[in-house]
Order: structure tokens, then sequence, then C-alpha cells
């Protein structure tokens, strides 16, 4: 085995996933942070992202985050909302965020969150998963690789301003 090999299978054991903590608050954020400068349909706003963050945090019939994290700080997280599908006839989810930060990218470290939530969702019965990416993004790769298939769906907002 190469040093290189065994080094990034040592540092991937060192990791484990948990659920995330009132406590990991502002490392949330400041993930959501880089996610939100690569995505084209949204601004980081660290103020609006611990708002939410929590808001899910203390209602978990809201949803689920998942954190990967070592000895140190958290590596990556998978965010999951709960809500109901009539086409399905019962609970989904919604994966809201999945980031990794960008230095731990390319190490297996997404699949390893997503394989996570779905088997989370498995043995909760969940009946679903939906997400939403960006059109060309490499984070499509990652989703079609799991087992993900795209829609014939097209996502539209309806956005009310000053969060009215």
């Amino acid at each position: 085995m190469s040093p290189r090999i065994a080094y990034r299978q040592s540092a991937m054991s060192d990791l484990r996933i948990e659920p995330a903590t009132l406590d990991d608050l502002l490392e949330l954020a400041e993930l959501l942070g880089e996610l939100f400068t690569e995505e084209e349909d949204f601004t980081p706003n660290p103020e609006k992202q611990v708002r939410g963050l929590r808001l899910i945090l203390e209602q978990p019939s809201r949803g689920r985050i998942f954190v990967l994290r070592n000895q140190t700080k958290i590596v990556g997280m998978i965010n999951l909302l709960i809500t109901i599908s009539t086409a399905e006839g019962g609970f989904v989810l919604l994966l809201e965020d999945l980031v990794i930060r960008r230095e731990h990218r390319r190490q297996g470290y997404g699949s390893r969150l997503l394989k996570h939530a779905i088997e989370f969702a498995r043995q909760k019965n969940f009946l679903r998963i939906t997400l939403l990416t960006d059109r060309p993004s490499e984070s499509r790769a990652i989703y079609l690789k799991h087992g993900f298939v795209e829609s014939g769906m097209v996502t539209m907002r309806y956005l009310f301003s000053n969060g009215a």
C-alpha cells in the first residue's frame, strides 16, 4: 500500500458522522458561507444561516443535520428537511445542503455523508429524497453515482422582500 493511500485511509478513519448540535452553529454557518459563495442563486449571510440552522436543530421534526468531523473541526455537513409528499403519500426528505470544506474535497467525504443520509432515510422509512443542484455542476455527478435520477420538474421560486 502506498503511503498516500495509507494516509487517506487513516484520515478517513479518524472522521466520524454524528448529528449536529447547537454548539456547532457557527461552524455550520461558516460551511454554508463557503457553499453559498459558489452557488449563483444564493448569497452568504451568517445571521440568516445561523437562524435557519437553529430552526432545524431546535426542532428535530423539521429535519436533521449530520456532520462529518475530526478531532478539531467539522469537515462537512448534510442537511435533510422533513416534509410530506402527496404524490408519495407519506414523509419525504429534501436534501437542502451538502458541503465539504474546500481543503477536504475530492477525498470521498461527500459520498460518505450522502451514503449516511440515504441509510438514515431508509431506516426511518422515508419514501424519497429530493434535491436541487446547479445544472452545470460537478456535484451532479456524485448524486447520479449514488442513484439519484434527474427529474423533468423545473424549479421556480417566489421570494418575499424583507423576509415578509
